[in-house]
C-alpha cells in the first residue's frame, strides 16, 4: 500500500505535470526545427512569436467573456485560439516579409539570420509590452479539474490521490491531433513534399519547379501555428507572463538540440526528456521516500536537489552536454 501512495504521489507531482509541459514544449520545439530545417536558421524570435500569438489570444477571449460567449465547461480561450493563430501567422508572414526577406535575397550566413531574429524578438516583445503589459493574465475558466485529488483517492482507496487539470488534458489530445496533422502533411501532401525536397536539396528542388517563396511562406505559417497553439496551452496550464516566454526558449532550443537539430521526431522526444528532467530534478522526494522508507521514518530535509528558481538551469546543463557529448543529438541525419 504504502508503494502505491509513492507511485500516486509521484504520478500527481512528476509525470501528470511534466507530460502536459512536454507537450506544450513539442509544440513549440516543432516550429523552431521546421524554421530550421526549411529557412536554416534559429529562430530566437520564436518564443516572442508565442507570446504575441497567446496576448491576442487573451484579448479575444476576454472580449468573448464580456459578451457572454463561453462553451463551459471548457475554456472560453479555445474558441479565440484560431483568430490568436491567425494573429501570429499575419506577425510572422510580415516579419518574414520586411526582414527575413532581404537577407533570405543576399544570400547571407546563418549567424546573420541568427542575428537578426534577436532584433526581431525584442521589436515584438516591445509590442506586447505596450499592449498588455508586463503583469501575470488569467485568462482560464470552466471547470479547473478532470479528476480531482480528493475523488480519486477515495476511489483508489490510498493516502494520495491523482488530480488532472482540465488544461492538462486539453494540452495532450490538442498537441497529439496536431502532431498527427503536421506529420501526415508532410509526408502525404504535395506541399508538404515541396517543403521536405527544399529542405533536402533546395538547387535541386527549384530545378524540379518548386516555388522558393511559396514554400517559405507554409514554413512560417506552420510554425506561427504552433508557436500560438503552444503559448495558449502553456498558458491556460499555468499562468501568462509576457517574460515567461522569453525564458520557455531555453528548454524549447535544448529539446530542438536534444532529439536532432531539424528532426521533428526528435523534437517532440527531446521536449518530453527535457519536461521530466526539469520537474524530476526540482521535486521535493522527502514524502515520496517517507512511503518508500521504515515505518516512522522521514528524510530531514526536503531531498531536492535543485530549487524550482533553477528550473530552467536543467535545460541549460542538457543543452551544453548535448553540445559537448553528442552534437548531432539522439536522431542524425537528414532534417524534416
Amino acid at each position: 500500500m504504502e508503494i502505491l501512495n509513492a507511485l500516486a504521489l509521484f504520478t500527481n507531482f512528476v509525470v501528470v505535470p511534466a507530460t502536459a509541459y512536454g507537450a506544450q514544449l513539442a509544440l513549440g520545439a516543432l516550429g523552431v526545427t521546421l524554421i530550421f530545417g526549411i529557412l536554416r536558421f534559429a529562430n530566437f524570435a520564436h518564443g516572442e512569436l508565442m507570446s504575441f500569438g497567446t496576448m491576442i489570444t487573451i484579448l479575444v477571449t476576454w472580449f468573448l467573456q464580456n459578451m457572454g460567449i463561453s462553451i463551459a465547461p471548457f475554456p472560453t480561450a479555445l474558441l479565440a485560439l484560431p483568430i490568436g493563430v491567425l494573429a501570429a501567422i499575419s506577425m510572422a508572414l510580415v516579419m518574414d516579409r520586411m526582414v527575413f526577406r532581404f537577407y533570405r535575397k543576399q544570400r547571407s550566413n546563418p549567424i546573420v539570420f541568427a542575428i537578426v531574429s534577436v532584433g526581431v524578438m525584442f521589436l515584438i516583445a516591445g509590442i506586447i509590452r505596450i499592449v498588455i503589459g508586463p503583469a501575470d493574465q488569467s485568462f482560464a475558466d470552466g471547470e479547473r479539474f478532470i479528476i480531482g485529488a480528493i475523488d480519486s483517492r477515495r476511489a483508489l482507496g490510498l493516502d494520495e490521490g491523482i488530480a488532472i487539470k482540465q488544461s492538462q488534458l486539453i494540452t495532450v489530445v490538442v498537441t497529439a491531433i496536431v502532431v498527427a496533422w503536421l506529420f501526415w502533411f508532410l509526408q502525404k501532401t504535395r506541399s508538404g513534399k515541396a517543403m521536405r525536397a527544399y529542405s533536402d536539396d533546395e538547387d535541386l528542388a527549384l530545378l524540379s519547379g518548386i516555388n522558393p517563396e511559396r514554400v517559405v511562406m507554409i514554413c512560417w505559417v506552420i510554425a506561427a501555428a504552433l508557436a500560438a497553439i503552444a503559448g495558449t496551452l502553456y498558458g491556460l496550464d499555468k499562468t501568462y507572463k509576457p517574460f515567461i516566454f522569453l525564458q520557455i526558449l531555453l528548454p524549447i532550443f535544448a529539446a530542438t538540440i536534444l532529439g536532432g537539430i531539424g528532426q521533428p521526431v526528435g523534437a517532440i522526444l527531446g521536449a518530453f526528456i527535457v519536461a521530466f528532467s526539469e520537474v524530476t530534478v526540482t521535486y521535493a522526494f522527502k514524502k515520496f521516500l517517507t512511503y518508500l522508507g521504515p515505518t516512522d521514518w522521514a528524510p530531514d530535509g526536503l531531498v531536492q536537489l535543485l530549487s524550482t528558481d533553477y528550473k530552467f538551469a536543467v535545460s541549460f546543463i542538457i543543452l551544453v552536454a548535448v553540445l559537448l557529448i553528442r552534437p548531432t543529438g539522439i536522431i542524425r541525419g537528414k532534417v524534416i
